[in-house]
């Protein structure tokens, strides 16, 4: 089968343990650009990032040569857990945890107001810094904190898939996310950055 168009990520996973090399191709090509933005978010690094994508890969292989998957219709849910262990694995060995400078008010709901954005030029600009100022802010927070809030308001994940994904409860998922906005108000407070989008 050349063309996998119309195959599920799921049926090209299965077709990949009955050893079609290029399903897995296909399958790599689909999810690579998702998978590691979502890796590159939360350790901030390309080189780190480009080591967890590929261990994240490797561990894949070897879990469906193993007959670790089935189709669940979830393969990319299954693969970004497999990349989230394997950041968690890497944040353990490096040992380190980064302290995070806090501010208030700011609610990120506000980053869904991106289509007031066309108003007028001078709106855009303003616009265009909130949104820097927020990512700048984001990248400061903890691992955790900042990959609750990449799974919540980037892949629009609920707290249910996050705790899934994440292997914690959902209250410690929340909780993740209580304390990045208040991490977050405290630093917009701290440098007394506006973060209203502008109508």
């Amino acid at each position: 089968m050349k063309n996998f168009e119309g195959v599920s990520d799921e049926q090209l996973a299965l077709l990949y343990v009955q050893g079609n090399n290029r399903a897995f191709d296909e399958l790599l090509s689909r999810t690579q650009s998702k998978l590691f933005t979502y890796i590159m978010f939360v350790v901030r690094d390309h080189d780190v990032a480009d080591d967890i994508f590929q261990e994240t890969f490797v561990k894949a292989i070897t879990k469906l040569q193993q007959g670790q998957y089935t189709d669940s219709g979830k393969f990319q849910f299954w693969i970004s857990r497999i990349a989230h262990n394997c950041i968690m694995d890497w944040y353990r060995q490096q040992q380190s945890n980064h302290i995070t400078e806090v501010n208030e008010d700011n609610n990120l709901q506000n980053l869904k107001s991106a289509s007031v954005m066309d108003i007028c030029k001078e709106t855009e600009m303003v616009n265009e810094q909130v949104l820097i100022d927020i990512k700048r802010m984001v990248d400061q927070l903890p691992a955790a904190q900042r990959e609750v809030v990449y799974m919540r308001y980037y892949q629009q994940l609920s707290f249910k898939e996050i705790a899934d994904l994440t292997g914690v409860s959902i209250n410690t998922s929340l909780g993740r996310m209580r304390y990045a906005l208040i991490n977050l108000r405290r630093m917009a407070k701290d440098y007394q950055i506006e973060l209203a989008l502008c109508g």
